[in-house]
């Protein structure tokens, strides 16, 4: 895990980095020089000028805006490790479309672009979901403190399948905008996104995001204190807390699981079985706040007085340090990262044998979901939602399984065709002699 790389200074020579500051300046510069570059090559009335003009603008946004609200006082801007990879694996996926595009006749610059407007609507999409899903870890006291919280992506925090719908949106509207076939154009995209998700996936690694269950596996990665793994253990009552483990559903109520045996708790009589009713002078009705409430003696250093339901005098005793690292665990990350790039093989190996354009897209969207659902049973960052028993990543699985059960139906109806096909490679012919 390596959630922070470096940092990028708030300021180089006593003059400003971001906001009004020296990016911006350079931006500035290079966006003058590209924008010659696209009248002289396009003009101005063509629709690349203008994407390309969208596209300097929506930078030139963020380094004047979004920059200068994510950056740590007296740090600077933080370059996560998430952030890198996830703009690693886009740069990966347009690089592969753009060149299975020219493989096929196609404008690398217009494939680029469409994969520009797929990203840009993907990113929104799965920004969105995880928002909406994560609302209130999001409020803050002011409008511009929360927008700052909802854009800074670097950390985590996107859904797969926001990005899938946000970008097959735009990809939709950019194609039809251009009049591209919509099936074929899907189809040359499908790779390129399994690919990114591939290298995404390691950054979710970096970043200690979408973690698994327990296991013994010689595999097992143990995450630091303070990542997301080892936080969801010490809520849930993983892990020893103070010498003791209150485990169980988050909102049950907080009984003693076990006692850490030679520990000051165990010292003080504290045994498996007994109700906690409060915890420095604080009453905890539910296993989340009692492993709260331990949490935060644990990180302050405060001696621990805790009640016991049937105990007249409270248990008293000195703070005990917290545990190193978190319980082995699955590196479903990296799990994901593999199923996204043999799946990416996969589609470039069927490519040659499809009959039909949209082949590829079903396949994506037959095989991506079954194997999503099956991890899912494997990973433990998500709570089951409604009456399903299922988290919210198996009931979009569910969902879009059924959609490509619906485009498998719509293509096996249609007459084989192919809008997008190889370019015959040409035998050289042997010079003639003389």
């Amino acid at each position: 895990m390596q959630q922070t790389l470096f940092f990028i200074p708030e300021r180089i020579g006593g003059v400003p980095v971001f906001g009004f500051g020296v990016l911006l300046a350079v931006w500035a510069a290079a966006s003058l020089a590209w924008m010659l570059y696209a009248l002289v090559r396009y003009g101005w009335r063509n629709a690349e000028t203008w994407n390309h003009a969208l596209l300097l603008a929506v930078l030139g946004v963020v380094i004047w805006q979004v920059m200068p609200r994510i950056a740590v006082p007296g740090q600077g801007l933080p370059v996560r490790g998430y952030g890198v990879l996830l703009l690693l694996g886009i740069l990966a996926g347009t690089g592969l479309t753009v060149w299975r595009g020219r493989r096929v006749g196609l404008d690398g610059e217009k494939v680029a672009t469409l994969c520009f407007w797929g990203v840009v609507c993907g990113i929104i999409g799965s920004r969105a979901f995880y928002v909406i899903q994560y609302w209130p870890d999001f409020q803050r006291p002011t409008l511009g403190q929360t927008l700052g919280a909802i854009v800074n992506i670097t950390q985590g925090g996107i859904v797969v399948y926001g990005a899938l719908i946000g970008g097959l949106v735009g990809f939709a509207v950019y194609g039809i905008k251009e009049k591209m076939p919509l099936l074929a154009s899907l189809d040359l995209l499908a790779p390129g996104m399994l690919l990114g998700l591939a290298i995404g996936r390691v950054g979710c690694f970096l970043n200690g995001c979408c973690f698994g269950g327990a296991c013994d596996l010689p595999w097992a990665v143990r995450f630091p204190a303070g990542s997301p793994p080892y936080l969801h253990q010490a809520e849930h009552g993983d892990l020893f807390l103070q010498g003791l483990r209150i485990a169980g559903s988050p909102e049950a109520p907080p009984i003693i699981a076990e006692v850490e045996p030679g520990s000051a708790a165990a010292e003080q009589g504290l045994a498996p079985g007994q109700r906690v009713t409060s915890i420095n002078g604080l009453a905890v009705e539910t296993v989340q706040a009692a492993n709260d409430a331990l949490l935060k003696t644990a990180l302050q250093v405060q001696p621990v007085t805790l009640s016991v339901a049937g105990r007249e005098t409270p248990a008293r005793w000195s703070p005990a340090p917290l545990p190193g690292r978190s319980l082995p665990i699955h590196p479903t990350q990296l799990y994901s990262a593999i199923d996204a790039l043999v799946l990416c093989l996969f589609l470039l190996a069927y490519d040659p044998f499809r009959r039909r354009d949209g082949e590829l897209l079903a396949m994506f969207l037959t095989l991506y979901p079954v194997t999503r659902f099956l991890m899912e049973q494997i990973r433990t960052d998500e709570a089951k939602v409604w009456i399903t028993h299922l988290t919210i990543g198996q009931v979009f699985s569910v969902g879009i399984l059924a959609m490509a059960i619906a485009l498998w139906g719509f293509l096996l109806t249609r007459a084989p065709a192919k809008a997008f096909c190889p370019e015959p490679v040409t035998a050289r012919q042997p010079t003639p002699r003389p």
